[in-house]
């Protein structure tokens, strides 16, 4: 049975994660932050093991045993105004770096961590893994250098790398500010949610989906290689949110125009899975409304 280390696995995808992993045959040990409230949420399995360490504890973390694969989802500070804090980003650079460095310690053969569509900056094109990067957030450009720094530590080390550059995801377990989650809980409670003009070319894809081409990737990523993640079907934004609004309560007037764009806001997010897809084979199989339907119904 192959061992894979998961770290920031209270997180969506991460949870996603870790039921995609014992499901098929893994044993997975999760690194979580200390008194974790979310720890009572992930699954429980004979071949699930917790260890609770905070991300300034990984230079010094030891496990018994030796593993396969590491896979680091693990951020300080991804939401508001503390994005572009520099010294907190900074921190987290390191932190992906003793990350790497845990890995080896640990007998990993591949090292896979995550990115962000905030690597790109604001551009207008389909986003591959080769697309020229213009970050303008704090934690844009802090994941970008940890990317970089990441893959050449492995290639020192003799560890296979890959980065996966998340756009958009949605899901169970999702966080309260994000546009979905938002959007939902708005309208569950008849309210009319607050929101920009929505214009933006947006593509959004399923936590589970997204937990599925992590291992794919996990096992069958081509080493050093960059690949954005998302559904491969694009739209408007208003588009998706009028698709929630007929799903939970049509009855409500949406707020389209209330809310100002945030900062470093792009406005066409699309990647270009296509590598992803020959490399590992993976495709995404949740359809936006499903996924919506599953959510709406496990909040009411």
């Amino acid at each position: 049975m192959k061992k894979m280390i998961i770290t920031g696995s209270t997180g969506m995808i991460g949870h996603y994660l870790v039921r995609e992993a014992l499901s098929r045959q893994y044993e997975v040990w999760c690194i979580i932050r200390r008194g974790c409230l979310r720890a009572s949420d992930l699954p429980v399995s004979g071949n699930l093991n917790i260890v609770e360490a905070d991300l300034c504890e990984y230079h010094s973390l030891t496990l018994d045993g030796q593993f396969d694969c590491f896979v680091h989802l693990a951020w300080d500070k991804t939401f508001g105004m503390s994005r572009d804090d520099v010294d907190i980003q900074l921190k987290n650079i390191e932190y992906t770096l003793d990350a790497v460095r845990l890995a080896k310690r640990l007998g990993c053969s591949v090292f896979v961590g995550a990115g962000s569509q905030a690597e790109y900056g604001v551009l207008d094109i389909p986003l591959k893994g080769s697309t020229p990067v213009s970050p303008e957030s704090g934690y844009g450009i802090a994941k970008y250098t940890a990317g970089k720094l990441a893959g050449l530590l492995c290639q020192q080390m003799h560890m296979r790398f890959n980065w996966i550059r998340i756009t958009s995801t949605y899901g169970l377990g999702d966080a309260a500010y994000t546009l979905v989650s938002y959007v939902i809980d708005e309208l569950l409670a008849g309210r009319s949610p607050e929101l920009t003009h929505c214009v933006q070319q947006w593509d959004y894809l399923h936590g589970k989906d997204a937990a599925k081409a992590f291992i794919a990737v996990v096992e069958h990523g081509v080493n050093g290689k960059t690949y954005p993640l998302g559904s491969g079907d694009s739209r408007k934004l208003s588009s998706y949110v009028n698709e929630i609004a007929q799903i939970v309560n049509p009855s409500i007037i949406l707020g389209y125009g209330k809310k100002i764009y945030y900062p470093h806001q792009p406005m066409f997010l699309v990647p270009d899975i296509t590598e992803l897809t020959t490399d590992t084979g993976w495709k995404p199989e949740i359809v936006f409304r499903d996924g919506i339907n599953e959510i709406v119904g496990a909040k009411r």
